[in-house]
């Protein structure tokens, strides 16, 4: 019996394994999807949801009578959403020591908007989540060995699990040190697959070429048709891509590299953005027994594709992810008062197809009417004259006319997200 307990863990990573591959084959109609998740919701809301003090107090019944809520509620009552009985100062505490409670995974995320993220989960979870992710990414696996390098700004213990079973070895490279410090010890380590954010991605495959990975997929920021091309070339393989946050696995790509939610254990809520063709996702972990995520609130913004993906999956699928609902450019309308949005996607666009050796760029909203544009100091002064009308006349057109100051200025790689499109000025009663 000791023996069993002691390898419980596996056992749990190989049940949402198997389960991940079975439900792959059996959900083939989107009534299949719903019938799935309703019986999983149903049993969830009566046990970890109506168990949670935030939700003692409110109809637990179905999963649409329960409140929205975002971020900030959640980080502002915390030990009400876990049953960890863990606040968030205590969890904090947890986190920056080091010393994990026995059991239990407390981590964060990067914050790069400076509100930074808290999860805890069980020891049990986090192999259940190891399990799905596996058996999303590598089909083939336990048949399959694989070496993986993860390469991240920030490591959590969630990720140790892997190195417990023998065919998989899982190797954590730490972002913060720079890609080029780091870049020799993913060489040697010679993985088969990289799950990476696109720049460090583009940038091994700008300077690096020696690897020779079996599986790539892009992770932990946008990825932006530009890094796509650059490393699908160098590597001659389709990039997978992973949709994950601190709020858990929110979608993978398939075989034909559709991005698909992963609906068999997230419930999804599209809500659409006014006067855009894009929706933001309220979601609900119905996997998650410690700290519920229930009809949370993401800032993502997601173009959803209307037609079907050629694997004939059900589960519906993601053209792009666009970026976050607060880099929104908030710009005064030139006509007279108000402001007119501009998502992340547009600004993007006008600047890449103003001229082809425009690459990389930074756009920031430093002020109500004012923006930088950062460009490579390697194009050409044309290039850079070409870059700036483009974004003129595309504003120009939306009845904007901000100020926009030009410079061209050697471009790093930041150590957390890369974000092309940010801002950084908010107005008093615009989201953060």
């Amino acid at each position: 019996m000791r023996r069993v307990l002691r390898h419980a863990p596996i056992f749990r990573l190989i049940c949402a394994f198997a389960r991940t591959r079975l439900l792959a084959r059996r959900l083939k109609t989107r009534l299949d999807v719903e019938a799935w998740q309703q019986r999983r919701i149903s049993r969830w809301l009566r046990g970890a949801v109506g168990s949670t003090d935030f939700y003692r107090h409110h109809n637990a019944a179905k999963l649409s009578s329960l409140p929205i809520v975002d971020k900030a509620l959640v980080m502002a009552a915390f030990e009400q959403f876990n049953t960890a009985g863990l606040s968030s100062a205590e969890a904090w505490q947890v986190f920056e020591s080091g010393r994990q409670r026995k059991g239990y995974v407390v981590g964060a995320s990067t914050g790069t908007s400076g509100n930074r993220g808290l999860f805890v989960i069980t020891d049990a979870e986090r192999y259940e989540w190891l399990g799905v992710m596996l058996g999303k990414l590598l089909p083939a696996f336990p048949f399959q060995k694989a070496r993986i390098a993860l390469i991240l700004p920030l490591h959590t213990t969630l990720y140790d699990s892997a190195n417990r079973t023998r065919r998989l070895h899982l190797e954590f490279f730490d972002l913060h040190r720079g890609v080029a410090a780091i870049a020799p010890e993913i060489v040697d380590f010679a993985p088969d697959t990289i799950i990476a954010p696109p720049k460090v991605l583009r940038w091994l495959a700008e300077h690096d070429h020696s690897l020779a990975p079996k599986r790539l997929f892009s992770a932990a920021e946008v990825l932006d048709p530009v890094d796509r091309d650059i490393i699908e070339k160098r590597y001659k393989m389709r990039l997978g891509e992973i949709y994950m946050a601190t709020e858990g696995l929110l979608a993978t790509s398939c075989a034909h590299g559709t991005l698909h939610l992963a609906e068999d254990v997230v419930h999804f809520e599209l809500q659409p953005v006014q006067d855009t063709d894009l929706v933001s996702p309220v979601i609900s972990d119905f996997t998650r027994q410690t700290q519920i995520i229930a009809r949370y609130r993401m800032n993502d913004l997601l173009r959803m594709k209307t037609d079907g993906c050629p694997c004939g999956s059900p589960l519906r699928a993601v053209t792009e992810v666009i970026g976050r609902s607060d880099d929104v450019f908030e710009l005064p309308r030139a006509s007279g008062t108000g402001i007119v949005p501009i998502t992340p996607d547009v600004l993007r666009n006008a600047i890449l197809d103003s001229d082809r050796s425009i690459t990389d760029f930074r756009l920031i909203q430093i002020d109500h009417n004012d923006l930088r544009l950062l460009l490579p100091d390697t194009i050409s002064s044309s290039a850079a004259d070409a870059a700036e009308t483009a974004l003129r006349r595309l504003l120009q057109s939306i009845d904007t006319h901000p100020r926009i100051s030009l410079s061209r200025q050697a471009l790093s790689l930041p150590t957390t997200k890369l974000r092309r499109v940010e801002r950084r000025w908010y107005r008093a009663g615009s989201s953060t």
